[in-house]
């Protein structure tokens, strides 16, 4: 049977669509992904982390000061996503993501090839620190010009696109915990210790050159916003209350997903178990987050998006003391992987919606700048700090292991009432 020429022609536009959709992605995910892969191998590779340049007597205070610095690095976070977001909003999305690109492969760089506290002393520490501010930095550009980028693409489909950015993520983790899981298998401890843990740092700089060649070749076919004087001066001054509430909406899925990035150290600090437990759960969370993100974005463009993230959320707080306490009371391999798988699944559920819900608060002129101010003091304050935050938390008697179940159900409930506030500010509009 032939097909006609304008069947023809349609089905052609139609392949190049999905083809120009699949480019899209990839190239502006690229970049995300090795943001998060970065910050993944430095949470899951802490211990050993923690002894070539925080060496100390004691455990727990080795790992303060490496989950520390992972922390502090943060602080230069809602610099970059301003300073870059700014960038993107006044000479386009693509020359911002260039230099995010290149700024964190710089940041991995240094750490892979830094040498230990105990060949150049105090430097080492001072010397990772700022590595690991180089990538906040980079990292703080990213989120808001990429997600500008995707969502002013395809503006009918911005969950199922945008979703992207998170399940990126998944495949960070995915990848760096299949690091963890062969080099904690496959190499003599000491050998691992002393220089086996720069293996997946390096891979990380290899990434770097390919989404820098991607995202050269990418045509921005969005256009700057119109003129606005100072981006950031509208967002200040105009756009404070939107801006929360975007950071109260990411509370808990930064959370859950830092407790997570926490969970190699946890098992080994808390229960004696061998790493690679905690690379395996991380490892099966990975998959989930990976698959079920898009399938999330793309149910939020048919049902809304408050109204997935509230079922979620719920969900959320009512699995997370559970799911501490079948931990605590059975800490086994099989019981850890369900849990990471369970968490996962909801954080892949939540995430879906969550870069289109912060995007569409935002006008465009300032989509960018917004985003990115927003996206990273929430990261900063409820996901970077979280690590150190639960290690200080597991020192007292009354809290001990359930540290975790303490810290996310407080955000949860942070994010639950944000969330509901911008449902019932969205009704209010729509009937106005």
């Amino acid at each position: 049977m032939s097909v006609s020429a304008p069947a023809a022609i349609t089905e052609a536009a139609k392949a190049g669509s999905e083809k120009s959709i699949a480019r899209l992605i990839v190239a502006t995910s690229i970049g995300n992904a090795l943001e998060w892969y970065d910050i993944t191998i430095y949470g899951y590779f802490a211990i050993y982390v923690s002894k070539a340049f925080f060496p100390n007597d004691d455990q727990t205070t080795s790992l303060l000061l490496t989950f520390g610095t992972f922390g502090l690095a943060y602080l230069a976070r809602p610099i970059g996503g301003v300073v870059l977001g700014a960038y993107a909003d006044r000479h386009g999305r693509k020359a911002s993501l260039l230099i995010s690109i290149v700024l964190m492969t710089l940041g991995t760089l240094m750490v892979a090839v830094m040498p230990t506290y105990g060949t150049i002393g105090i430097l080492a520490p001072i010397a990772v620190l700022l590595a690991r501010l180089v990538q906040g930095f980079s990292a703080g550009g990213e989120f808001g010009s990429s997600t500008a980028f995707l969502v002013e693409h395809r503006p009918g489909q911005r969950g199922f696109i945008a979703s992207w950015q998170f399940a990126s993520q998944g495949l960070s983790n995915l990848l760096a915990s299949a690091f963890g899981v062969g080099l904690t298998a496959w190499m003599a401890p000491a050998d691992l210790t002393a220089w086996g843990w720069r293996i997946p740092f390096l891979f990380g700089v290899l990434i770097g050159p390919i989404g820098i060649y991607i995202r050269n070749h990418l045509e921005d076919a969005t256009a700057p916003p119109a003129a606005q004087s100072s981006p950031v001066r509208e967002v200040f001054l105009h756009q404070k209350s939107r801006v929360l509430l975007g950071i109260g909406a990411l509370a808990i899925s930064t959370a859950v997903n830092y407790l997570i990035i926490y969970m190699p150290t946890y098992v080994v600090k808390n229960f004696n178990l061998p790493p690679i437990t905690g690379y395996t759960a991380t490892f099966v969370g990975g998959i989930m987050v990976t698959l079920l993100t898009p399938f999330a974005g793309m149910a939020s463009d048919r049902i809304g998006r408050t109204r997935h993230m509230i079922t979620v959320n719920i969900f959320l707080l009512l699995s997370i003391f559970p799911v501490f306490l079948l931990i605590t009371n059975y800490p086994r391999r099989a019981v850890i992987v369900f849990a990471v798988f369970w968490l996962s699944t909801l954080k892949a559920l939540y995430y879906g919606p969550l870069a289109a819900l912060m995007s569409e608060l935002l006008p465009p002129a300032t989509r960018a700048t917004g985003l990115g101010l927003g996206y990273n003091i929430g990261v900063t304050l409820f996901g970077g700090m979280g690590p150190a935050t639960m290690t200080w938390l597991g020192g007292f008697a009354l809290i001990g292991d359930l540290a975790p179940g303490y810290y996310l159900t407080a955000v949860g409930i942070l994010s639950l009432g944000t969330l509901l506030t911008i449902h019932a500010t969205s009704a209010a509009s729509s009937k106005a």
